[in-house]
């Protein structure tokens, strides 16, 4: 009998973090069980650019083709728009088909493995109607609380990916979930950004251990025989309350838990952990949480260890002031007026561009462009360019940085929450190394970069125009995050 398997897997969180002490010079004390430092979104990230870092990650783990992607799920609870399907943009960044099947997961801190399970369904053989060949299933969140707020200490973020299919080395052998009505554990308000809860603790507790012990009792496989267990983090204590319950050893929840570092990742809490253990071939019980309440469980079995790139080292710490800034809470209004105008039919014609540096090779003098448009500079013809999609790496030819009062009116939003920052021209590479085509470019998470220095693009935020957020490449040193 054939099982579903998990391929490949890709971890990111940001490079920022702040620590308990710099929470509790500011308020006198620290509320969130458990955790030492949480990562902290830089000012052009949120959730979508998360997911399209952990999504690429994964996909170069494993060797797979986005071509051959059927599935493609996103998950968060803290998605940059409430109302928008924004798996086609994230489908986009990854190159995934633009027929793939496209599935969002939200609302709830489980739907990271409820989009795990979407994925086991649509590409295990056995089941009824799989038809896709490979799953992507990306979970990717950044919850956060008001100041005061014990939710608010402990909330991190982060994001996991995994590629999905009939074949790789981790077999999901069992999956079970459990539901019981318990409302007010934790919510947000429509139109609010901050979580919340009713701060009833023995309520609260009972609701998360009944939920997770109730799915991980339907489990055939018994929860002392796995090596690590990945167990929903709202703080650094309720793991192991739970772990308690369900009858395996703390130190199977201490292995491979990222809460203490990386805070409460909401969505992408035990996918991140799970990612983590199945990168070191180990048997893991995946058991997650959702408020309301539910709880899915799931047994992963490893016959060896899981392709992975997952970095989720912190980099660099930052004051509680300037963690206050990269949320947005402290910084200037938006400037009125006098921003450079795109129109969007306008800036989705250059997603390609924008999203995954696609050049153009020109067919009469074989001519590398970017952007693919107008005529060839090389040769002067006006030509229909194939595509050539860059790898991304580069080196910077010439650089500068915008000081504050420098930037356009679009990036003030951006410059008032992240300070300075760096643009630069960049010789991106071709896909064979022999040869370069350059572009400018933002250099974003605050970096300096110099004449000569080698960079990598990653996907982050432009800025947001008449409501939307536009995104776009930037470039940050390759020396890691």
């Amino acid at each position: 009998m054939t099982v579903p398997r998990i391929a490949a897997a890709g971890g990111y969180a940001p490079r920022f973090r702040v620590t308990v002490e710099a929470f509790e010079d500011a308020w006198g004390s620290f509320d969130a069980t458990g955790i030492e430092e949480k990562a902290v979104p830089y000012a052009d990230e949120d959730a979508l650019t998360m997911a399209a870092a952990a999504g690429r990650r994964a996909l170069s783990a494993g060797d797979a083709d986005p071509g051959e992607v059927g599935f493609l799920a996103f998950t968060s609870t803290t998605p940059p728009l409430e109302e928008e399907d924004l798996t086609a943009r994230l489908g986009e960044m990854l190159a995934i088909p633009a027929d793939t099947e496209h599935a969002t997961f939200g609302q709830s801190t489980r739907a990271g493995t409820q989009a795990l399970a979407a994925g086991i369904d649509a590409t295990f053989s056995d089941a009824p109607g799989a038809d896709a060949d490979l799953a992507l299933v990306i979970a990717a969140d950044c919850p956060r609380g008001e100041p005061h707020d014990e939710r608010e200490h402990a909330a991190g973020a982060g994001a996991a990916a995994f590629v999905v299919g009939d074949e790789g080395p981790a077999a999901v052998t069992d999956r079970a979930e459990h539901a019981a009505p318990y409302p007010g554990t934790r919510f947000r308000r429509r139109g609010s950004e901050s979580i919340e809860g009713l701060d009833v603790t023995r309520y609260d507790r009972a609701a998360f251990l009944e939920a997770i012990e109730g799915a991980v009792d339907r489990l055939d496989a018994e929860p002392p025989q796995f090596d690590a267990v990945a167990i929903q983090a709202p703080d650094g204590g309720m793991p192991y309350r739970a772990a308690g319950a369900i009858g395996v050893e703390n130190e199977a929840v201490a292995a491979y838990e990222t809460v203490s570092e990386l805070g409460d990742a909401g969505a992408a809490s035990v996918p991140l952990s799970l990612a983590r253990a199945v990168a070191d071939g180990e048997d893991v019980l995946a058991a997650s949480f959702g408020s309301g309440a539910g709880a899915d469980a799931l047994a992963v079995v490893c016959e060896d260890a899981v392709p992975a790139e997952i970095d989720l080292g912190g980099h660099e710490e930052v004051s509680y002031a300037e963690y206050l800034r990269l949320r947005g809470d402290v910084t200037r209004d938006d400037p009125e007026g006098g921003g450079a105008y795109v129109s969007m039919p306008t800036w989705r014609r250059s997603l390609p561009q924008r999203y995954r540096l696609v050049a153009g090779r020109c067919p009469e003098c074989d001519a590398l462009a970017f952007p693919p448009e107008g005529a060839c500079d090389d040769c002067g013809n006006l030509v229909e360019y194939e595509d050539v999609a860059l790898p991304g790496t580069g080196t910077a030819e010439a650089a500068t940085t915008i000081g504050q009062g420098g930037a356009p009116p679009e990036f003030a939003v951006q410059q008032s929450k992240g300070g300075d920052f760096g643009v630069a021209v960049v010789a991106f590479d071709a896909p064979d190394g022999s040869e370069t085509v350059s572009a400018p470019a933002q250099v974003t998470d605050g970096r300096d970069v110099d004449v000569g220095d080698r960079v990598r693009a990653a996907v982050r935020r432009i800025y947001e125009q008449e409501g939307v957020p536009r995104y776009g490449f930037k470039v940050r040193p390759a020396d890691g995050l």
